[in-house]
C-alpha cells in the first residue's frame, strides 16, 4: 500500500467519526422525543438541534463522497450490497427532516403527534441501521470475484451485526440525552440526564457483550491487535471514556459527560478501523476477495489531487462548524418552527 492510500483510509474513518459524533446526538434526541410528556418540551427538544442538524448531515455526504472518489469499488460494493437497508435509511432521514420542518405548521394535536412519531422513527432507524451495517463490515460479507455482494437482505440481520447495531443504538441515544441535558434547562433537562444514565447502563452492557461476542466468534478482528499489542490501548481508552461519561453524569458535569461520550464514539470507530485494516469490506466467504485500501483505491494522481482539495476545504468546514456551535449554544430557544 502507498502512503496516500493509508492517508485516505484514515480520512474516511475521520469523516465517519465526525458524522457519528455530530449527527449522533441529533438521532438520539429524536428517539427521546416520544418520551417528553409536555408539548413545550417536545418543541424545545427540536429547538435544541434546529441550528445544527442539517449541517451535521453534511459529514455523512462528505464521507460518502470521499469513499466514492477515493475507493470506488468499496462504494459500489457497499451501496449495492446494502441497497434495501440504505433505501430504508434514506426514507427515514427524509421523514426526519420533513418532520422538523412541518411539525409546527398546524396547531392540531393529531398533526403534531404524527410528525413527532415520524421524527422519532426517522431518527431511531438510522441509529440502529448504521450499527447493523458496521457490524456486517466487521463480520465480513460474501463477495464474488468482482467485489459484488452475493448474500441476501436477511443475511445482513445476523446475530453479530444485530448486537453491534443495538450497541450503536444505545450509544447514540445516550449521546442524545446528554445533549438535551446540556441544552435544556429546568425539569426537562434533569429528566434528560436521568435518561442518559438509563441509556448508559444499556450502552455499557452491550459494549461488553459485543466485546465478548467478538472474542468468541470473530477472531479475525483480533489479528492486528495480536500482531501489534500497542493497539489494545484503543479499546481500553474506549472503555475509559464510557466510564468517565458516567462519572461526570453523577457529578452533573454534563458538558464533560458529553465530551467523554464523543470520545467514546471516536474510540469505538478506531477499534473497528484498527481491527479490519487494511480492509474496507472483508469477504466472509474468501479473505482473498476482500476489498482493501490497496486493491480498491483510485489512482495516485486522483488521491493526491483530492488530498489537496481536502486540505483546503476541510479546515473551512471545521471553522464553519465551530462558528455555528459557538453562536447557537449559548441561549436556549423557545421552540423549533416558532415564527
Amino acid at each position: 500500500m502507498t502512503t496516500l492510500q493509508i492517508v485516505w483510509y484514515i480520512l474516511v474513518a475521520v469523516l465517519l467519526i465526525g458524522y457519528s459524533i455530530l449527527d449522533g446526538f441529533d438521532l438520539g434526541v429524536g428517539f427521546w422525543q416520544l418520551f417528553a410528556k409536555k408539548e413545550e418540551d417536545r418543541r424545545r427538544f427540536m429547538a435544541s438541534i434546529g441550528p445544527f442538524w442539517d449541517g451535521n448531515e453534511v459529514w455523512l455526504l462528505t464521507g460518502g463522497g470521499a469513499l466514492f472518489a477515493a475507493f470506488p469499488p468499496v462504494y459500489a460494493s457497499v451501496f449495492s450490497g446494502f441497497y434495501l437497508a440504505l433505501m430504508l435509511l434514506l426514507f427515514a432521514l427524509i421523514f426526519r427532516a420533513v418532520s422538523l420542518e412541518f411539525r409546527n405548521h398546524l396547531q392540531t394535536p393529531r398533526w403534531r403527534k404524527t410528525w413527532d412519531v415520524a421524527f422519532a422513527v426517522g431518527s431511531s432507524l438510522p441509529a440502529l441501521l448504521f450499527g447493523v451495517a458496521l457490524g456486517n463490515i466487521m463480520r465480513g460479507i460474501p463477495l464474488n470475484e468482482n467485489g459484488d455482494y452475493t448474500g441476501t437482505f436477511f443475511g445482513l440481520l445476523n446475530p453479530f451485526a444485530l448486537v453491534i447495531g443495538l450497541t450503536g443504538f444505545a450509544m447514540l441515544i445516550t449521546h442524545g440525552a446528554l445533549w438535551l441535558a446540556m441544552r435544556i434547562k429546568g425539569e426537562a433537562g434533569k429528566k434528560a440526564l436521568s435518561w442518559a444514565k438509563a441509556g448508559w447502563v444499556a450502552y455499557l452492557v452491550l459494549f461488553i457483550v459485543s466485546g465478548v461476542f467478538t472474542f468468541a466468534a470473530q477472531g479475525q478482528l483480533l489479528e492486528n491487535y495480536n500482531a501489534f499489542p500497542v493497539l489494545w490501548v484503543i479499546p481500553v481508552l474506549a472503555l475509559a471514556a464510557i466510564v468517565l461519561a458516567r462519572v461526570f453524569m453523577q457529578k452533573e458535569a454534563v458538558l464533560k459527560a458529553f465530551l467523554a461520550s464523543a470520545a467514546g464514539i471516536a474510540m469505538q470507530f478506531a477499534i473497528v478501523a484498527a481491527g479490519i485494516f487494511p480492509k474496507f469490506v472483508p469477504a466472509l466467504n474468501d479473505p482473498t476477495l476482500s476489498l482493501t485500501a490497496g486493491n480498491s483505491s483510485s489512482s495516485e494522481y486522483t488521491l493526491g489531487a483530492m488530498l489537496i482539495i481536502t486540505l483546503i476545504g476541510l479546515p473551512l468546514v471545521l471553522v464553519y462548524t465551530v462558528w455555528v456551535y459557538r453562536t447557537f449554544t449559548g441561549e436556549e430557544v423557545a421552540g423549533y418552527g416558532d415564527h
